[in-house]
This record gives structure tokens, sequence and C-alpha cells, in this order.
């Protein structure tokens, strides 16, 4: 075998064997992603591609450690930014550091101005949650 087909099967092979790594240090299934150190995110955009805010859907990221949430992120949405802000600020905290057993039953207050869009965040984060304890 000559030398520049040896190293571009050794490449080959480093690049396998890293891919490998990768896909060993988490578990996807589109919507929730566990990661190597145990850590679950919960993409909620197909749970909730049905939950309206007042200009449409409001996917969610939720993250769990140790069956707890540890925060909740807007993903891209149209909601209008002037009150989504007020939710993600005033609303969306609420359920970190609670076990996901409390968390699924907190009913935080919405934001005033912006109920729709606060209810659809709700929406959101009671279906993450209830994915995560059926899919852990």
């Amino acid at each position: 075998m000559n030398k520049k087909l040896t190293n571009c099967l050794v490449t080959l092979m480093l690049v396998a064997s890293a891919t490998a790594g990768i896909n060993a240090a988490q578990k996807e299934d589109g919507t929730m992603t566990k990661m190597a150190d145990g850590t679950y995110v919960v993409n909620t955009t197909e749970l909730g591609k049905d939950v309206k805010g007042y200009r449409g859907t409001t996917p969610l990221k939720i993250t769990i450690k140790k069956d707890k949430v540890e925060k909740i992120e807007a993903l891209k949405n149209q909601e209008t930014p002037k009150y989504f802000v007020r939710v993600k600020r005033e609303m969306m905290s609420a359920w970190d550091g609670l076990k996901v057993s409390k968390a699924e039953k907190l009913n935080p207050d919405g934001v005033t101005g912006a109920t729709m869009s606060s209810d659809a965040v709700k929406e959101n984060v009671k279906r993450g949650l209830k994915y995560y304890k059926k899919h852990k």
C-alpha cells in the first residue's frame, strides 16, 4: 500500500472514530437530546406546533438535569418583540430549579398585555415536561 493511501485510510478512521464519540455522547430523537452528562434538552417545536401565541407558534428549549428544570429558552418565533421580551424576563424563569413533578403543576401568572404569548409558553412547557417524563 502506498503512503498516500495509508494516510487517507488513517484519516478516515480518525474521522469515523471522532464521529462515533460524538454520537455516543448524545442520544437524540428529534424532540429530545440526552447529553453525555445526563442533561436532557427538549425542543417543543413539534410538540407545540398547534400551540399559538399572538402571532404564531412559540417553541421553547427546555433544559433538564437531575430531574430538575435548569432553564427554559425561547426559540425563534413571530411574537411581538416588545411584549415577548417581558414574557421571557418575567415568566420563563418561574420553572428554573424546580423538580419536574413540581414544575408540571406550576401555573405562573401571565404577563399583562401578552396573555396569548404567556398561555402559549405555559402550554409548551407543559407538553415539553410531559414528553421528558415519558421518554427519559
